[in-house]
């Protein structure tokens, strides 16, 4: 089975992508994101507050990537992650990546359904917290998480249900085979 990535931004689908994926396949299922979550909790931040945190703390980030770098270097898993597919393309580990985007009022409405709160106030930290992770990582690695000229599949998810973007992803794969 390939090693597949599946990045994106906050709110767009990804982790419901990379499960339904693992379903589908059979393939083992990771999610950064959640691991990155867990951590705010622990730290006591909402999401944009403790990736402002981690402009200051690069140790969480670089903690977070070695995991990641290791898990793909075993291959055969599906990582759900925002760096997942600059992970594996900086390293030139093999691997099937996927970016799936939306637009930002969606993923705001999406967060919402997903954790509660408002719209307006959901927008405004995603533009906080991508703002916050294309600073760290154009500091950390040199690139710019916007640039999606390194997948090998980009979804916008604006207006399609999870299953039509599974059969997408799994025409793809096919063709690659």
């Amino acid at each position: 089975m390939p090693t597949i990535t599946v990045s994106g931004t906050p709110g767009s689908g990804k982790t419901t992508i990379a499960e339904l994926l693992h379903k589908k396949l059979g393939i083992p299922f990771v999610s950064s994101g959640m691991i990155f979550r867990e951590l705010a909790r622990k730290h006591g931040m909402n999401l944009a507050d403790f990736s402002r945190y981690c402009e200051e703390n690069e140790e969480i980030d670089k903690e977070l990537d070695e995991n990641q770098l290791e898990l793909l270097r075993k291959g055969d898993i599906i990582l759900e992650g925002r760096l997942a597919g600059w992970l594996a393309y900086k390293h030139g580990i093999p691997a099937f990546k996927i970016m799936i985007d939306a637009d930002r009022r969606v993923r705001a409405e999406r967060i919402v359904e997903r954790e509660g709160g408002k719209v307006s106030q959901r927008e405004r930290e995603i533009m906080e917290r991508e703002n916050s992770e294309q600073r760290r990582y154009l500091n950390y690695y040199g690139f710019d998480i916007r640039d999606s000229s390194i997948y090998d599949l980009v979804i916008d998810s604006t207006d399609k249900k999870p299953d039509e973007i599974i059969e997408i992803i799994i025409q793809h794969l096919d063709m690659e085979r």
